[in-house]
């Protein structure tokens, strides 16, 4: 795993907690930002998938 993954993976976790804290509390704000930080690293954790992809094609 690299960075990206591993970073990205942390903020999809982060971003569920958000999500269901903001459904605990009441808050479609906070639900809203933690469904945001879940794409965010949904994406980064794609990124870091492809630049692994990459690298074991450059082997």
């Amino acid at each position: 795993m690299n960075d990206d993954q591993i970073k990205g993976k942390a903020k999809d976790i982060g971003g569920k907690i958000q999500e269901e804290v903001g459904k605990a509390v009441g808050s479609s704000e906070q639900q809203a930002k933690g469904l945001s930080k879940q794409v965010e690293g949904k994406v980064q954790e794609k990124a870091g998938d492809l630049r692994d992809a990459i690298n074991k094609g450059n082997r």
